[in-house]
């Protein structure tokens, strides 16, 4: 039985779809169709119900599926054992929402790289809901968002959470500590409508029965801090991007009498049979996190398994 095959099949089951797994593997679509045939007429048996439009799973695929996992999983596992043990090239699809690009993202691709010099690596920055999407649909390996994602063959481990804080123009705001009706009195500036900044900043001004002037939403970071230093308003931005982006910009974090919900961010990933290589990603992405200088909260450890 060819392995290659049978690895077809299986990342065809995962995602769903024919051409999907056909990008994943970079084959076409009609190359990743005979690859499922041939598999169907060797095992004498339809592995796909091919009567509608909607992707299914005959019962002899839903069983062979089983067996798939377990030979590619065997596969890697002979590999591992009868290599040379030369570290292999490793290409890796990742996203990740804007807070952790500018906190923590880079300088750990920078440490990732050193450490796995034969990484090769596509890097896609998005919103939560778009990487959602994208890992879903299998067209990245790891995400990095504020929600889990909820997909068959995906897992989600919670990273530290980020501490947030209002960031101003050192020149106009001079307090030491600000009122949380003073900040409703000024231009704030959060993330997209819908995301959960913008959420929470709302729902904070509504636990003290207050009501923003005005609340702007920018999907960039970049342009919240060039609105903050023209003195546009005041921004709601991770502390530790704040931090790290003190040194090119001239701002100010606000000191605030109310407290502020930190941003959850978790890592998905699609789990491989053929190859461990995003579960040491995600390793080092935590072990980078929680030993970073101004490291951010810790977060509950957890592992949530999508169904095989």
């Amino acid at each position: 039985m060819n392995l290659r095959f049978v690895e077809a099949f299986y990342w065809v089951a995962s995602l769903k779809s024919i051409s999907r797994a056909a990008d994943k593997l970079f084959l076409t679509q009609s190359a990743m169709s005979s690859r499922i045939a041939t598999l169907e007429d060797e095992l004498g048996v339809l592995l796909l119900d091919r009567r509608d439009k909607q992707f299914k799973l005959t019962a002899a695929g839903a069983r062979f599926l089983v067996y798939a996992q377990k030979l590619l999983e065997l596969q890697r596992e002979v590999k591992a054992e009868m290599g040379s043990g030369a570290p292999l090239a490793v290409s890796m699809r990742i996203g990740a929402i804007e807070s952790v690009l500018h906190s923590w993202l880079i300088p750990w691709l920078e440490k990732l790289r050193q450490d796995q010099p034969g990484l090769e690596l596509e890097l896609t920055v998005e919103t939560t809901p778009i990487l959602m999407d994208h890992i879903q649909r299998g067209t990245v390996d790891l995400v990095f968002a504020v929600l889990p994602a909820s997909a068959d063959g995906v897992r989600n481990r919670a990273l530290p959470s980020m501490e947030m804080a209002f960031v101003g123009n050192p020149a106009l705001h001079k307090k030491r500590k600000y009122r949380l009706d003073e900040l409703a009195e000024m231009e704030l500036l959060t993330f997209q409508k819908g995301s959960q900044p913008h959420v929470t900043l709302l729902d904070l001004f509504r636990q003290h029965q207050l009501e923003p002037k005005r609340v702007h939403a920018i999907s960039s970071i970049s342009a919240m801090l060039q609105l903050v230093q023209g003195g546009f308003g005041v921004a709601l931005l991770p502390r530790v991007a704040v931090q790290r982006l003190a040194g090119v910009a001239s701002l100010k974090l606000l000191s605030c009498d109310a407290k502020l919900q930190a941003l959850p961010i978790h890592a998905s990933y699609r789990t491989d049979p053929t190859s461990q290589a995003v579960e040491r990603v995600v390793k080092s992405a935590l072990a980078f996190v929680e030993g970073a200088p101004h490291a951010p909260k810790r977060a509950a450890k957890q592992v949530v398994k999508g169904k095989p």
